[in-house]
């Protein structure tokens, strides 16, 4: 396919404002895509690579903004993008804003240059970008970004700069990707318009939907085992739902972490006979793969590799381990006498690629497993919790200290002991569980409740900043937080809530500003404009309405407590979560 046409596909789709029919022009996409199928249910998505695999361009807005500045011509320079960035609101704007002065897309053919650019040769370009590491690697990148963008025409230019920052942004969500690979591959075209059509009779709407809802269905279940949706997108293609059935767990290849919502000990007995009882860790969650010859791989709650970080968690499973398996749990900072250290201690373990050694003898971490998905070659995602749980006590050993204890219970009163001895010991709380629930990954549904103290905190993404004053005028001082709004198109808005400044060392600033820098996506005097990517947790004293904010709320007494490395701007908390505290209060 060409790259032209890729592009103009998804400016359609992009101007479409009704959901059903973005899903029927991704559907039309997807049947029209060919060889190139699972690179463009990736790039609708703005993905180059897998979601499950943690590879990044590794390309911050600064220099795409000189890429477009070079292939715009030697009269214009980075700052005169970012001055352009700023009138115009995001970079796809600005990029097909110039008149750049390579080939000119499906142009080129007949006229003796060129073919255009192809979506392989983007996806071939971006993944060779990818892999450019050490000495001169950034100029290797400008140069391959810049020979892209000089073969782009403006409706190019406008895509290929999202895609490159992750910014795709044309109202394409999981969802619509999962549905229209259903409807292209999977649903008869005659349910399909039955579904659409107004006067169909109801009976043959209400069977032509039940299944769409089982092809639907078919395509969500082997995404979540694969976290692939190239793959599926071709196997449902090639082999149909028998294809996608036949989709397993594979060690090495991380799916997403089931999640919990916030409940109580009188919701989880309401709902369940029992409810199933577990420490809640004040530490980092980690899923484990141990594949068949030994090898050991740790991935965070967002699937990025940080086997390199935890050694001793590696070494840890290598021995206790003897067979293939995919671990759920938490990695916790310990100190000396084995009580438990706070969630930040982790975090610098986390964040470590350097100098592992000598962290590793000032932070010392252990392991806490709690579900077990995929033991001898058996996926275990179907079995009940209770059973999925004994699996794991056969993997690491009845007595291993890395098991979590599990209690079944259905007594309130014995939940709320469980809970003090967990406080009490220095963790965050409990967890309740469904013991009779599969293990859903990426779902957070009623399955899994978190119980914790009445202290309240949100995870909260940076969208702005200014630079400090006098001693601190080198670094970023005061930081603009904004709530994620949840969007159907699944392209989450951000919505400001309040600033905070305080609870941060001069050593902490100079972290941020290292950690922030590269997302700044412009200025304007001391104020500048940060791309959401990045998530603190905040304490605060109390939510309040407020003029002041988009959110309509703000956050009295704002202290920053720490930067949340294992979320990311699309798993921060929604406003949704401050409506209902501050309603609570």
């Amino acid at each position: 396919m060409q790259f032209a046409e890729f592009a103009a596909r998804a400016a359609e789709i992009e101007a479409e404002p009704a959901d059903l029919a973005v899903v029927s022009l991704l559907s039309d996409l997807f049947s029209d895509a060919g060889d190139d199928l699972p690179t463009v249910a990736r790039f609708v998505q703005g993905r180059v690579f897998p979601a499950w695999d943690s590879t990044t361009l590794d390309i911050g807005p600064r220099l795409c903004h000189e890429a477009i500045a070079r292939a715009a011509g030697p009269n214009v320079s980075a700052d005169d993008v970012e001055d352009r960035l700023a009138d115009r609101g995001e970079i796809g704007a600005v990029a097909a804003s110039y008149d750049f002065g390579g080939q000119r897309g499906l142009a080129a053919f007949g006229s003796g240059g060129r073919a255009g650019l192809t979506v392989a040769e983007v996806d071939s370009e971006l993944r060779a970008l990818a892999a450019a590491s050490g000495s001169g690697s950034e100029e290797t990148k400008l140069k391959t970004l810049y020979g892209l963008f000089n073969r782009t025409d403006p409706d190019e230019a406008r895509i290929l700069a999202r895609l490159v920052l992750s910014e795709m942004r044309i109202g394409v969500g999981e969802g619509a990707v999962r549905d229209a690979v259903a409807e292209a591959f999977l649903v008869d075209p005659a349910d399909a318009a039955a579904i659409r059509d107004d006067d169909a009779d109801a009976e043959t709407e209400a069977v032509a939907r039940d299944r769409r809802n089982e092809a639907v269905a078919a395509v969500a279940r082997a995404l979540q085992v694969s976290n692939d949706y190239g793959m599926v997108a071709e196997l449902a293609r090639d082999e149909g739902e028998a294809g996608l059935d036949g989709v397993r767990l594979e060690v090495g290849r991380p799916v997403q972490a089931m999640l919990a919502q916030a409940g109580t000990a009188a919701d989880a007995l309401d709902e369940w006979d029992a409810a199933a009882v577990e420490t809640k860790f004040d530490g980092a969650r980690v899923q484990v793969h141990r594949d068949a010859d030994g090898e050991v791989s740790l991935f965070s709650r967002n699937m990025e590799d940080v086997t390199g970080a935890l050694p001793e968690v590696v070494e840890f499973v290598a021995d206790a381990v003897d067979e293939p398996a995919i671990l759920d749990g938490e990695v916790v900072a310990m100190d000396d006498d084995g009580e438990p250290l706070p969630f930040q201690e982790i975090l610098r373990r986390f964040r470590r690629k350097h100098d592992v050694g000598r962290m590793r003898e000032e932070v010392r971490v252990e392991l806490r497993a709690f579900d077990c998905l995929h033991a001898g070659g058996d996926d275990l995602l179907t079995d009940p919790l209770s059973d999925r749980h004994d699996r794991l006590a056969a993997v690491l050993g009845d007595d291993s200290a890395a098991v979590s204890d599990l209690l079944l219970t259905d007594d309130a009163d014995e939940i709320a002991a469980s809970e003090a001895d967990a406080l009490d010991a220095g963790h965050e709380g409990i967890m309740l569980k469904n013991p009779d629930a599969p293990y859903s990954p990426g779902d957070r549904g009623k399955n899994w409740l978190k119980r914790k103290p009445d202290v309240e905190t949100l995870d909260l993404v940076v969208t702005g900043a200014e630079w400090g004053e006098g001693r601190r005028a080198e670094f970023l001082g005061t930081f603009l937080l904004s709530a994620r709004v949840e969007a159907e198109s699944g392209d989450d808005a951000f919505e400001t809530i309040g600033k905070v400044a305080t609870g941060i060392t001069d050593e902490e600033l100079a972290e941020l500003t290292d950690l922030l820098e590269p997302e700044i996506e412009r200025e304007s005097g001391k104020e500048v404009d940060i791309r959401p990517s990045v998530v603190f947790e905040v304490g605060y004293e109390e939510i309040q309405a407020s003029p002041t904010y988009s959110s309509g709320y703000a956050l009295r007494f704002p202290r920053f407590v720490t930067v949340r490395e294992d979320k990311t701007a699309e798993t921060a908390d929604s406003l949704e979560r401050v409506e209902r505290l501050a309603e609570s209060q």
